[in-house]
């Protein structure tokens, strides 16, 4: 008989080991899906910026991504660890105590940071570790897109490393964890992020963008908008199609396979999200393409057709969605999907006409407005009622929480408020230092072009003449023209920080502006002629 017992636990042990290799897989291979969300990002903001600004968004774009990585090894992971509990004085008391793993266990120098074959399952802690960091990085390449064409390298290096190493992790772990108070008091339900990762990006760049300004020349004297083209359709286009790629591998990761299943006393044991509650990953699939086709048929009629807001419309049906895609109908996945680009591009153009926004991508309503309303208004009507907390499952001795539209309101209010708040303010003390934004004549003149770190990214393409550049640049010139003669009455010299070098121009008219412009570019691209 103790032979027979001492069997049964060996076979309890195999299977747990076992289901520890496949979480372990099943993580590292969304990691690698996920990759995508950032190529695709890059590919998207290069193709709205314009020719002599690639280069610029391009590397601004792949340094985020590196130090984000670099700074949630270092204290990011920590903060999720520290900050999650069942009240809200957890948000701001470190190192809960509750948890399984305790804060100090999240942190650079715990063993379970490294390849500890101890831990049970063994690399679990690393394999979600990873998961998460790239869920950090999409935060930053969302506030990316916004600030194209303005903003300096570095503070928007600085604001990536705020919001995707601190910021949304901080407010993830209390209330996008199986142990976070918003689970109790609220019952968020937020299965794939509406609000923790889009609702927080573009409320935080929002903050930023009141203390960036309007790219120079964007409204016009009477305060009305400009279009700027997009400098190449086709490559914004497939930039998109890569990051709703890449969104597969971030809607799975969002789930744990599989959960405990040597535990047979549990009354579930198959596919959780990250609250414990059951669900299927073809349920997740099939919702993510119902909202992903309804989002494409939305963005394709509210925006008549334009090319930019039916790819758009992709991303704004996905994320609507996103909070209740575990359990919605994929009838009411595709509804979602249709209506939220509605609502999206309607209050992208009211809040650019209304409050002088100049959002570049539209990210801003893309992630912010249409992933408030996919935490704050659809899930707390369509599952009122359902118990959001399976935490149990997961060591925690309390099932908490039930949806309700006054919890999933009050936790986009949460999320948002916090975003827009500290993002505002981080951007503000940069533009006090004035670190946040190019010079002028570096925006006239393009950021690629007044730095010898870039110069022309086409090289063996032509420039446009001067009398056939877009409106959008001529207008431009005129407008740092003004601003020059405002502020100097005579010939004086100008000093670009980013160029690293001193150019004497002129704040002349607006002909002889661009003159001196096209040749300050043919300087420092080696003497074109």
């Amino acid at each position: 008989m103790a032979g027979e017992e001492m069997t049964v636990q060996q076979l309890a042990e195999m299977l747990q080991y076992a289901h520890g290799v496949w979480v372990e897989w099943f993580y590292w291979v969304t990691v690698i899906v996920m990759f995508f969300i950032h190529i695709g990002f890059g590919m998207y903001e290069v193709g709205v910026a314009r020719r002599k600004n690639v280069g610029h968004t391009l590397m601004k774009n792949n340094m985020l991504f590196a130090l984000i990585l670099f700074t949630f090894y270092l204290f990011g992971w920590w903060v999720y660890g520290s900050f999650m509990g069942p009240n809200p004085i957890n948000a701001f008391i470190p190192n809960y105590e509750g948890n399984p793993y305790v804060g100090g266990d999240f942190g650079p120098l715990s063993p379970f940071m490294t390849g500890n074959l101890q831990e049970l399952p063994p690399g679990f802690m690393l394999a979600f570790w990873a998961a998460f960091l790239l869920f950090a990085q999409t935060e930053g390449s969302i506030i990316s897109g916004g600030m194209i064409e303005r903003c300096r390298i570095s503070s928007c290096v600085v604001l990536a490393v705020i919001v995707g190493s601190f910021v949304w992790i901080w407010l993830a772990a209390q209330g996008w964890s199986n142990g976070g108070w918003m689970l109790k008091w609220f019952g968020i339900h937020d299965a794939y992020a509406s609000g923790i990762i889009h609702t927080i990006a573009g409320f935080f760049l929002l903050g930023c963008l009141i203390n960036l300004g309007p790219r120079i020349g964007k409204f016009d004297p009477q305060g009305r908008p400009r279009d700027i083209p997009l400098h190449n359709q086709w490559m914004t286009a497939v930039g998109l199609f890569i990051i709703v790629t890449g969104f597969w591998g971030f809607y799975f990761a969002c789930n744990v396979p599989l959960i405990i299943a040597w535990d047979l006393t549990l009354p579930y044991w198959g596919t959780v999200n990250i609250f414990g509650n059951p669900t299927t990953l073809s349920l997740v699939g099939t919702n993510f393409l119902m909202s992903l086709a309804g989002g494409m048929m939305g963005g394709f009629t509210v925006g008549r057709g334009n090319p930019f807001w039916t790819w758009s419309g992709v991303l704004m049906g996905i994320i609507g969605a996103s909070s209740g895609n575990d359990l919605y109908h994929p009838f009411q996945a595709f509804i979602i999907g249709f209506i939220t680009p509605f609502i999206g591009y309607k209050l992208h153009y009211w809040v650019e006409r209304r409050f002088k926004i100049d959002d570049a991508v539209g990210a801003c309503a893309v992630h912010g407005y249409c992933g408030f309303i996919g935490l704050g208004i659809f899930p707390g009507f369509l599952l009122w009622g359902y118990p959001t907390g399976g935490a149990y499952y997961f060591g925690f001795d309390y099932i908490a929480g039930v949806t309700t539209p006054w919890g999933q309101f009050a936790s986009a209010l949460w999320e948002a408020g916090w975003a827009f708040a500290i993002g505002f303010v981080c951007s503000w003390v940069l533009k006090k230092a004035k670190l946040l934004r190019v010079e002028p004549l570096v925006e006239l003149v393009g950021l690629d072009m007044s730095s010898p770190a870039f110069g022309d990214m086409y090289p063996y393409f032509p420039q446009l003449p001067t009398d056939k550049l877009p409106e959008i640049d001529r207008v431009q010139y005129t407008e740092i023209a003004k601003y020059l003669g405002k502020t100097r009455s005579s010939r004086g010299r100008f000093a670009s920080k980013d160029a690293g070098r001193k150019d004497y121009l002129p704040p002349a008219s607006p002909k002889e502006m661009l003159e001196d412009a096209i040749r300050l570019q043919r300087k420092l691209m080696g003497g074109i002629k």
